[in-house]
């Protein structure tokens, strides 16, 4: 596949997009999953080939098929959603490559602090109307301010898996 996206602005299909994260813990013998269902996006491929855009999650969306763990996520010792209640990843710069792989360079805010994010992802489709990309990075939690770690059971990384589809809205 060749990718040439086209300019205009481009919208997240939400019912097409999944945003996943999963991390290690109970000291490496358990992997809790959870998948954000409310996600929301939009960008834009100007004329001159520059990108800007934003993928926003609702943090209290967050569905780890465990209520009493959510309701803990969703507290003051992880994403505290009544002060902080979305995460967000800003595209700042977006490269495709010939191996339809994208470069993106972007800033994380989760839990109201902002770092620097580059993302490799994969165009699994790409037409005049519609692109998706797939992409698997990891965040260190700790430096969101999300350190909660009892008794030392959650080390390591997250991991942040995604299937984002964008259509085109406009020229």
């Amino acid at each position: 596949m060749t990718v040439a996206v086209e300019t205009g602005v481009w919208q997240l299909d939400a019912t097409h997009s999944v945003v996943a994260i999963s991390h290690v813990t109970m000291w490496g013998m358990v992997t809790v999953k959870g998948t954000f269902t409310g996600v929301t996006g939009e960008g834009e491929v100007r004329p001159d080939g520059t990108v800007r855009g934003a993928v926003t999650l609702d943090a209290a969306s967050l569905d780890t098929k465990h209520a009493k763990r959510d309701e803990h996520l969703r507290g003051a010792d992880f994403f505290d959603v009544e002060r902080h209640p979305t995460l967000v990843f800003t595209v700042g710069a977006a490269e495709v490559r010939p191996d339809d792989t994208v470069e993106i360079d972007g800033r994380l805010t989760v839990h109201g602090v902002s770092r620097p994010q580059a993302v490799t992802a994969k165009v699994t489709e790409s037409s005049a109307d519609a692109i998706t990309l797939s992409a698997e990075f990891t965040v260190d939690r700790d430096q969101f301010g999300l350190g909660w770690n009892r008794l030392g059971m959650m080390r390591g990384l997250t991991t942040v898996t995604s299937t984002l589809r964008f259509t085109r809205t406009s020229a």
